[in-house]
């Protein structure tokens, strides 16, 4: 999957790529002309909303698109998953987020999830202390996800000790570090505001 560009953030109207200096937060509008100096302001049909709902969350997680369908399709299937009344969309989100890319870049060893990604499958991380290079693996509650030992003194991991005591504290993951180590504790309460899940599953279910 190619990097995020903030010619793509602009376009999908959230800055997604990680980067401090992303263009969408000096210019927060789509590129090419603004609506008030077009000639006839465009409207963004249902689908257009839809489709554009499903390539935020899609890009954010860094996922090629016929992944990104199995996941949905893995949230909206009707059988017994033991999660009680959990809605599609909140079980679309838990998915994502167990990934074990995402959880790296949620514990602060990465600053974006495509540095995450890169990190797990270049042999860096540790699941239970067994290395695993599979971006994709679901972590569950109780797992714990490290740096493994022989990479901590890689460049790419210099002051990280320092920036993680600045973490602020998560009820999903926990942090050491220490041991450059984080625990997982718990699964999303709720879908993440800047996502509309249900617009993702509508464009899905058409």
């Amino acid at each position: 999957m190619s990097r995020i560009t903030c010619k793509t953030c602009r376009r999908l109207g959230e800055s997604l790529c990680g980067r401090e200096k992303c263009a969408f937060k000096k210019r927060p509008y789509a590129p090419g002309k603004l609506d008030s100096e077009r000639k006839h302001r465009s409207s963004v049909s249902e689908y257009g909303e839809q489709l554009r709902a499903k390539q935020k969350m899609r890009i954010t997680y860094g996922l090629m698109e016929k992944q990104f369908a199995k996941y949905v399709k893995h949230a909206t299937a009707k059988h017994d998953t033991g999660e009680g009344s959990t809605t599609p969309a909140l079980k679309l989100a838990r998915e994502l987020e167990s990934r074990l890319d995402n959880m790296v870049y949620r514990a602060g060893f990465a600053h974006t999830r495509a540095l995450a990604r890169q990190l797990v499958s270049h042999g860096h991380i540790l699941v239970n202390g067994r290395r695993v290079t599979v971006a994709s693996h679901q972590v569950k509650i109780g797992d714990v996800i490290a740096i493994r030992e022989g990479s901590k003194s890689a460049k790419i991991f210099t002051g990280l000790a320092e920036r993680l005591m600045n973490m602020s504290p998560s009820h999903i993951i926990t942090v050491n570090p220490d041991t450059l180590s984080a625990e997982v504790k718990g699964v999303p309460r709720e879908v993440e505001g800047m996502f509309d899940t249900q617009k993702v599953l509508e464009y899905y279910s058409r």
